[in-house]
């Protein structure tokens, strides 16, 4: 991220240390990440040590400082959503897009992550994509789900064995 976008960012909120919190999530917003870089001149920019900026960005788990992939797939492993087959789920997405819960492709496309709830109990299983839920899912569903990720799952359009 150029430090001209993150200056932008910080004068949209006219570089007012009680607004560190949404200067954190606009830069994440636009990086899908928060770059050390970025949170140097944050610090630099808004007059706040760079412990005190950690200590938001570690606190809050919607904040990454680790790169992450443009589409970002969410699995629920909540009660409900874990009885009704999220751990097949993660195993699928996991599988097809060859990086283990909790990693991003090298290409950072992908990042798999899952949480331990998101309070839709009602929907689940629950697989949260580029922030749109699919309750109710299912392998078939998740089939559908990757083809518009451009993730073509293994053996989705197979022709039937004889």
């Amino acid at each position: 991220m150029e430090s001209g976008q993150v200056d932008g960012i910080i004068e949209r909120y006219g570089a007012d240390k009680t607004a560190l919190l949404a200067i954190l999530q606009d830069i994440q917003g636009e990086a899908n990440w928060l770059p050390r870089e970025a949170l140097t001149r944050v610090c630099e920019r808004v007059g706040v040590p760079l412990s005190h900026v950690y200590r938001l960005a570690t606190f809050f788990q919607a904040f990454s400082l680790e790169p992450r992939g443009r589409h970002i797939c969410t699995v629920c492993m909540g009660t409900a959503c874990h009885v009704r087959g999220a751990p097949m789920l993660v195993d699928k997405l996991a599988r097809e897009l060859g990086i283990p819960a909790g990693g991003t492709s090298e290409d950072l496309e992908y990042t798999l992550e899952t949480v331990n709830c998101v309070g839709a109990c009602a929907l689940g299983p629950l697989v949260i994509v580029d922030g749109e839920y699919h309750g109710n899912m299912s392998t078939a569903k998740l089939d559908k789900v990757m083809k518009v990720l451009g993730v073509e799952a293994a053996g989705a359009d197979a022709e039937p064995e004889e």
